[in-house]
């Protein structure tokens, strides 16, 4: 990967900003004087297929609000190996969490999408569904069946696209057709090009088929086991809420999209049955620029991601009336739980010593081979950079005799959900240390994916264009420190099978030294940071629940008008990455909305 804490000059001329489309609006004032039913802040995975979904209805006038930039034409939105060089580019919020006491005190950048599409521009668009016990727990805890597994089937298929790899790789033996949606807006596709790496990664769950067994298709409902990735990749090109919903529906007429605007609030505009009307949307372009207000006259629909919607609704008077009172903002709707409950996966790379020169490395070292790829992926759409960050990666669970389980309940959602995730690349990759200028590497990663710690969301202004606080409460557990350790060794062991003879070197850097129980933690603490999947900060509970921030259908408890449609409604972060979950949430969302208002 070219990731290394440098930008290639090459990546910085494709970063520029294209000319806007037709129905694409790059200031407020240029918004056509007309009623919307429907205002959604947002583009994301959550508000690009709400906003599509809606004005599929021709009486349904429908704008999009996204804070972040235009994406068309910028390359490095589109190539899908460039996706880990896109972190503290234009294209990304830039964020810093507080503090971290279970990464050693570091404070942390926290990458967040500044763009049309939001984060699935800028993703690593692995596509990954979750397990039947991830959703099942949703509909436990909400009481609505309609997001359990088997219910949500039709919103999957509804939206995927079964595609071909860039390099037409055969499907056979590494995912089920039958399990996938072939008709969809959204491609998803086996990895693109082959690599060296790939017969051994595979050829050790042979070797150790016990401990590591192969899973053939992980978007089955039973994640547990290593096997290929799916990605959000269609014709060698990344695939986002953009490019796979948005940009196909801006011909209609009744569906606007406004960029580079930041929506402030949300307003009362009147009461109903003494609940708050909340149909009011104030936004600006900059902290001291122009404020413009907007109604809607069917509802707002934030899809803002997991940072910024609590941020918005803190900033509009619903919350914790403690923590109002110290920013001088009035409550009007309390609900203490608006931002807490923040989960996230902890994530830690380690590399090995590799005996090949066949390694990404090469593309880092090399300016003029760099120049060379990005060519043939121009003309053709081909070669290394149609690849995402890995072939194959695989969910395992601790043993159920495990040590921890005498003191620390289990936080998974059973046993079809992974405790961690393993992730093999082929080249050194790491979001902690800068990439070593000479040598060739494999990559481990280790990723915590059902976390017990919890974070939140916190003000630090009043005004929506300062960073909220942002506390992930990266292994600030027991528990999750405790199954880093054990992932940590579980990956060390995979990397002894036999398929890996002759390949692997040795462990590099401080991860060679890190051997006993003590200092493989304390070589996590140093050297963990987070594969950003922040989730439940204004999550979803029962109708009865006292808890949460969110009713089953999504709308915000004690308000009218006014739903929340992304991460932050998760009650739990499944054991995925998270980009197809927030998508079918979206599409299950849209039919509701459109079953309340009669669409």
């Amino acid at each position: 990967m070219l990731f290394s804490g440098r930008t290639p000059a090459f990546l910085s001329l494709s970063l520029s900003i294209a000319s806007a489309l037709g129905a694409l609006y790059t200031d407020p004032s240029q918004l056509p004087k007309k009623k919307y039913d429907f205002i959604v802040v947002g583009s994301g995975a959550g508000g690009g297929v709400i906003g599509s979904r809606l004005s599929e209805s021709p009486s349904a006038n429908v704008l999009i609000i996204e804070a972040g930039l235009n994406v068309e034409g910028a390359v490095a939105t589109e190539v899908p190996f460039l996706g880990p060089n896109l972190i503290g580019t234009p294209f990304d919020w830039n964020f810093t969490t507080t503090a971290q006491p279970g990464l050693g005190g570091r404070s942390i950048a926290y990458s967040r999408g500044f763009a049309l599409g939001g984060s699935t521009s800028v993703n690593f668009m692995v596509y990954t569904r979750g397990s039947k016990d991830d959703y099942n727990r949703w509909a436990q805890v909400t009481g609505d069946w309609g997001w359990s597994w088997d219910a949500l089937q039709p919103y999957f298929h509804k939206m995927e696209k079964l595609v071909a790899s860039a390099d037409n790789l055969s499907q056979a033996g590494k995912l089920c057709p039958e399990v996938h949606g072939k008709s969809g807006p959204l491609p998803v596709s086996l990895p693109g090009y082959s690599l060296v790496t790939d017969d051994l990664v595979i050829g050790a769950t042979a070797d150790l088929p016990h401990q590591f067994p192969f899973n053939e298709d992980m978007n089955s409902g039973n994640t547990i086991g290593i096997g290929w990735v799916q990605y959000t990749i269609g014709g060698g090109q990344r695939a986002s809420s953009f490019t796979s919903y948005i940009q196909p529906a801006l011909n209609r007429p009744n569906f606007d999209v406004l960029i580079n605007t930041q929506v402030s609030k949300v307003y009362q505009t009147g009461t109903q049955k003494g609940l708050p009307i909340f149909r009011g949307v104030q936004f600006s372009q900059s902290a001291n620029g122009p404020v413009f207000n907007l109604n809607a006259t069917r509802e707002v629909i934030l899809s803002a991601g997991a940072v910024k919607t609590p941020q918005i609704l803190l900033l509009s008077g619903i919350g914790s009336p403690s923590e109002l009172k110290k920013h001088g903002i009035k409550t009007i709707v309390d609900n203490a739980h608006v931002g807490t409950n923040l989960q996230d996966h902890p994530l830690l790379s380690s590399a090995y010593t590799v005996n090949s020169t066949a390694t990404f490395d090469a593309i880092g070292q090399n300016p003029a081979l760099v120049g060379d790829l990005l060519n043939q992926w121009e003309t053709s759409k081909t070669g290394e950079f149609v690849l995402g960050p890995a072939n194959q990666l695989g969910w395992l669970r601790l043993p159920g005799n495990a040590e921890i389980f005498k003191t620390q309940h289990d936080p998974s959602a059973g046993s079809t959900s992974g405790h961690y995730e393993l992730i093999f690349t082929d080249g050194f990759v790491s979001f902690a240390v800068p990439s070593p200028s000479t040598g060739n590497y494999f990559s481990l990663f280790t990723n915590v994916v059902s976390p017990s710690s919890r974070g939140s969301i916190t003000l630090s202004s009043t005004s929506v264009f300062d960073s909220p606080n942002i506390d992930p409460g990266l292994l600030n557990s027991p528990f999750d420190i405790f199954t880093m350790r054990e992932a940590i060794k579980a990956g060390k062991q995979f990397m002894t099978a036999k398929a890996f003879k002759g390949f692997i070197l040795e462990p590099f850097g401080e991860f060679a030294d890190a051997k006993t129980d003590a200092e493989i933690e304390a070589y996590a603490r140093k050297f963990s940071t987070t594969v950003w999947h922040p989730t439940s900060s204004a999550s979803m509970t029962s109708w009865s629940s006292t808890n949460g921030v969110l009713n089953p259908d999504l709308t915000v408890k004690c308000t009218v008008g006014l739903r929340v449609v992304d991460a932050s409604a998760f009650p739990y972060v499944p054991a995925a990455h998270p980009q197809t979950a927030v998508y079918v949430l979206a599409e299950r969302a849209a039919d509701i909305i459109k079953g309340k208002h009669g669409y």
